[in-house]
C-alpha cells in the first residue's frame, strides 16, 4: 500500500468480508440457541449485519473499490471458534451462555474495525464515510449491551 487512503480502503474491504462471513454464520448460531430471547436478539442483529454489509459495499463503491479483494481472516477464526464453542457444550443454557460470549468476542472485534475506519474517515476528510461507519459502530454497540443485559438477567444464571 502506498498511501494512508489505500490502507483505509483494504481495510474496509475487510469489513465487507467480516460482515459476508457474519451473514452466512449468524443463521448457524440462531440454531443453536435455545433461550428466545437470546434468539431474538440475534435474529434482529441478522438482519443489521446485512445492512451492515450492504453499507460498507456502498462506501466502496463510492471509492471505485472492488469489494472482495481481501478476506478477514480474525472473522474466520472467532466464527470458527463459535461454532467449536456451541458444540462442545450439551447442556441448552450453559451453550446460550457461550453463545453470548462468542457473539460479543465478535461484537468487540466489530466495534475495533469501525471505530478505527470512523476515525480514519475523519482523518481522511470523508464525512459522509464517517457518517455510515459510525452508524454501523453504533448499532454494534446497542446489541452489545443487550447481549450483556441477557447474559447478566437471564442466561447467566440459569447456566449456573
Amino acid at each position: 500500500m502506498n498511501n494512508f487512503k489505500e490502507m483505509y480502503v483494504a481495510e474496509l474491504q475487510e469489513a465487507r468480508s467480516l460482515e459476508a462471513q457474519l451473514v452466512k454464520a449468524l443463521p448457524g448460531m440462531i440454531d443453536d440457541v435455545n433461550e428466545i430471547d437470546l434468539k431474538q436478539v440475534l435474529e434482529v442483529h441478522l438482519t443489521e449485519t446485512q445492512g451492515h454489509l450492504e453499507r460498507v459495499e456502498a462506501i466502496l463503491r463510492r471509492h471505485e473499490a472492488a469489494s472482495e479483494e481481501h478476506k478477514d481472516h480474525s472473522m474466520q477464526r472467532l466464527v470458527s471458534e463459535a461454532d467449536k464453542w456451541a458444540g462442545m457444550i450439551e447442556d441448552r443454557d450453559q451453550r446460550d451462555a457461550g453463545i453470548i460470549a462468542s457473539a460479543q468476542r465478535i461484537e468487540h472485534y466489530e466495534m475495533a474495525v469501525y471505530g478505527t475506519l470512523a476515525a480514519w474517515a475523519k482523518q481522511l476528510g470523508l464525512g459522509e464515510d464517517e457518517k455510515d461507519l459510525r452508524a454501523i459502530l453504533k448499532e454494534e454497540q446497542a446489541v452489545d449491551h443487550k447481549l450483556t443485559v441477557l447474559a447478566e438477567k437471564e442466561i447467566n444464571p440459569l447456566a449456573t
